[in-house]
């Protein structure tokens, strides 16, 4: 019977009894290598063959599976290994798929090791580059397996662990083996990643908490450690990183899915690790594209619990810092636009206290002071987003911003009711925040295009709201807007300092640019500051704001024109604490007091004239002595020093504007214009400055230009006398005295400086039109009008033409003394 069946034997097919000798009589023994480096070369020399070896490994292994004969399962999964590794030629793909056939009988068992087993033979055949594509190969049972391993819940913890980190892998074997080539199955489509990314989150979040090491997202390790969230985390980064413009918003959707189920933003701790490991790993241009899906959840979640919201705002804020790489994709007004419609919403929630707003008082409880929470980190975000940016798409970003700011005037018009009158007071608040953080650390050489009328005027017109807080941030944000070399911080406290050279301020000529914006917009600025001082409600830190401000525009703007104006500006804070014609609190006229004489002594040692040098300090010195409540030191320490007896103050404790006229004047200063005391140049805004509520009036939103601009200059229109006209002239006879005497000198002084082809320019066309208006006149004096009768014959029968008297003609206004 022995002689029959090795007879038998003896006829079965070589490549049979290679396989079989392949295998000892013992399985602990382990493969026979002799038989096995036999087995390789027939292979290699009859590749037709390779197939039909497969598939009988393939049925002798799932033969030892059923008979739990394991060990030859191990030599079996050994021996496919080296074939797989030497043979490369056109027909391995039938071998790949019985390959892959006793992989998935192995990862199908219950037992741990063969499981483990599968995986590693896997993880061995995706590194392995085949030389012809596979058009009907699919990974599909591989990829939900791998993703239910990197989930295992064993009992044992170190058996739990392994078969994770086998799970990932395993993903990681399929990304690899998938992902460059186009013939395969795509793994990036969301069936597929909607398995592979929680999978790794999974193992990811288990880990402690810990920052980014590396941008580099294909960084490893040359001994990986035996831990699934570092493993998970360089599999998810490796995923990335291969992720092309096309793929990344399903590799991005299943993170945001993930992070909601399992209530993972209201930490944000884990949220934020995560989207750093995205941000470093993808390729730097489709960074924006990572920005826009944050902001189209945050948009589907605008009705979820505020704490969500605010996680949600805090990852974009944290991967807006990664992304800065000069934009953040082509839609940057469309950011700031979501963050601000957000910003709108959660007003509405916190006052409302329902997600829906048309119905108050919702079933779901809203926290209040969870909103502001939000509200804060919306604007954080804000800024960081704008940190990110060019110069002149931050710009952009300002106006946007400055148009959304509820004011009232009559094209915008402002919700009516108390309620109405609270959202709107909020949402000034938070949109002036937004745009303070924006304008921080914002340099722009030219303040022309930083500060454009249109931006300026709508800025300045929040500056004569009655709530104190609004103003401090208009201050807030022109400060931001005027420092442009860090000097801010230094003028934080008002004090009269005997030498600013300790301040070490950095100071640059003023340039050409400075020179046409303060031209234009100095007087407006002038004025604004000037009433803001008047308001009763101001606190410490808008004296504080308000020295800044002069501060700064003498270092940064300041010409000749324009210290002499700040010094008559100054002079009439003194005069507005002195006269007190608004009954100010008597807080406030200590405070101006002492605010002019900071100031006085900072411009003071700025011009480096020794008599008003002279002329500042004798006064601080003599207030110092007799007055300590009218100094910096007394009235903005943490317990003021106040006095009732401002009405009986000497002369000698007061700044006078004759001395100070007579010193800077001979020294070159306009000794004219320093002895005409400052006069604001109202307009009907400034008069509804005192107004209870943005609700009641109307702004009339007046743009107001200086007379010296040069369009004004151009256009030269004719006065025209009305009732109007007399009656300003009778209620501001000072102030338009003051006008007409700045013009005449302006006038003078272009004449005198003016290259010569500006004035003969501007001459010219002066002349052109008095020249248009005179033909005309001329034309009306010598053509006769139509007569009823056709022509006058005169007594020799000739005809004659009829004129008008002179005290009948219409001559232009442009012709009339």
């Amino acid at each position: 019977m022995a002689g029959v069946c090795g007879c038998c034997g003896a006829l079965r097919p070589r490549y049979k009894r290679l396989v079989d000798n392949i295998f000892p009589e013992d399985p602990e023994d382990g493969l026979v290598k002799t038989n096995m480096e036999k087995l390789t070369f027939y292979a290699l020399s009859a590749p037709e063959k390779l197939d039909r070896i497969g598939a009988y490994l393939s049925e002798k292994l799932i033969r030892d599976v059923s008979r739990h004969r394991y060990g030859y399962v191990c030599i079996a999964m050994e021996a496919l290994d080296q074939l797989l590794m030497a043979c490369h030629c056109q027909s391995i793909n039938l071998f790949v798929e019985s390959f892959l056939k006793m992989v998935a009988k192995l990862l199908e068992s219950e037992k741990p090791d063969l499981q483990i087993l599968g995986t590693n033979s896997f993880v061995k055949f995706a590194n392995i580059e085949e030389d012809t594509p596979s058009y009907h190969r699919s990974y599909d049972f591989f990829v939900s397996r791998f993703s239910e391993m990197c989930h295992s819940s064993h009992d044992d913890m170190d058996t739990r662990t392994k078969i994770r980190m086998s799970g990932i892998k395993g993903l990681q074997g399929v990304v690899r083996k998938t992902v460059n080539d186009e013939l395969q199955a795509n793994i990036w489509d969301p069936q597929h990643m909607d398995k592979i990314v929680p999978s790794l989150l999974f193992n990811l979040q288990h880990a402690e908490e810990t920052e980014s090491r590396s941008p580099s997202p294909l960084q490893t390790t040359e001994k990986e450690k035996e831990n699934p969230a570092e493993l998970a985390e360089r599999c998810l980064r490796e995923l990335l990183g291969r992720a092309a413009y096309g793929n990344i918003k399903n590799a991005i959707k299943p993170v945001l899915i993930h992070l909601d189920n399992h209530t993972l933003w209201e930490p944000k701790t884990f949220a934020i690790h995560c989207f750093k490991i995205i941000m470093y790993s993808i390729q730097p241009q489709h960074s924006h594209l990572v920005i826009q899906q944050l902001l189209s959840h945050l948009d589907a979640n605008s009705r979820s619990a505020a704490t969500v919201r605010a996680g949600i705002v805090e990852v974009l804020s944290e991967a807006a810092v990664i992304a800065a790489s000069g934009s953040v994709g082509p839609t940057v007004l469309e950011v700031f636009n979501t963050l601000l419609r957000q910003l709108r919403l959660s007003i509405d929630y916190a006052l409302t206290g329902s997600y829906d707003c048309a119905i108050a008082g919702g079933t779901k409880i809203i926290k209040e002071h969870e909103e502001r929470m939000f509200q804060e980190a919306v604007i954080k975000t804000t800024g960081s987003f704008a940190s990110t940016l060019p110069t002149y798409q931050r710009s952009e970003v300002m106006l946007f911003i400055m148009s959304k700011v509820p004011l009232p005037s009559l094209h915008h018009p402002l919700d009516t009711g108390k309620a109405g009158e609270n959202r709107n007071r909020l949402t000034q608040i938070m949109l002036l925040k937004s745009l303070l953080q924006v304008s921080t650390g914002f340099q722009c050489s030219n303040m022309l295009t930083a500060l454009p009328s249109s931006f300026l005027d709508r800025l300045l017109s929040a500056a004569l709201m009655e709530d104190a807080e609004i103003r401090l941030f208009v201050l807030q944000i022109l400060i931001s807007f005027i420092d442009r070399h860090g000097n801010k911080h230094k003028f934080q406290t008002i004090s009269t300092i005997s030498d600013i050279s300790i301040l070490k301020l950095k100071v640059d000529k003023c340039s050409r640019q400075d020179t046409v914006f303060m031209k234009k917009h100095s007087q407006q600025l002038y004025r604004h500051m000037y009433l803001t001082c008047k308001e009763e409600s101001n606190g410490r830190a808008h004296y504080e704001a308000i020295y800044s401000l002069l501060a700064l525009t003498s270092i940064e703007l300041a010409n000749e024109e324009v210290v002499v104006d700040l010094i008559r500006l100054a002079l009439a804070m003194q005069e507005l604490a002195q006269v007190n014609e608004d009954n100010l609190p008597l807080y406030s006229r200590c405070a101006l007091y002492a605010l002019g004489a900071a100031y006085l002594n900072l411009i003071s040692q700025l011009t480096t004239v020794p008599a008003f040098c002279q002329h500042i300090h004798e006064v601080i010195e003599m207030r110092q002595k007799e007055a300590p409540y009218l100094l910096p030191e007394g009235v903005f320490a943490e317990k003021p020093r106040l006095s009732r007896n401002l009405d009986r103050l000497g002369p000698e404790i007061l700044f006078r504007q004759s001395k100070i006229s007579e010193v800077l004047g001979g020294s070159g200063y306009n000794s004219d214009r320093l002895s005409t005391p400052y006069i604001p140049q109202l307009t009907d805004e400034d008069r509804l400055s005192k107004r209870k509520s943005i609700g009641e009036t109307i702004s009339l939103q007046v743009e107001v230009e200086s007379r010296n601009s040069p369009e004004k200059e151009e256009r030269a229109p004719a006065e025209e006398i009305t009732y109007e006209t007399l009656k300003n002239a009778i209620v501001d006879s000072v102030a338009v005295e003051e006008q007409e005497r700045e013009r005449r000198r302006q006038v003078v002084e272009k004449f005198q400086k003016a290259p010569f082809e500006e004035i003969a320019a501007h001459c010219g066309a002066r002349a052109t039109l008095l020249q248009s208006k005179l033909n005309q006149i001329f034309e009306i004096t010598i053509r006769p009008p139509p007569s009823p009768s056709g022509t006058i014959t005169a007594a020799y029968g000739q005809p004659q033409s009829h004129s008008i008297p002179v005290y009948e003609m219409k001559f232009p206004d442009l012709c009339v003394y």
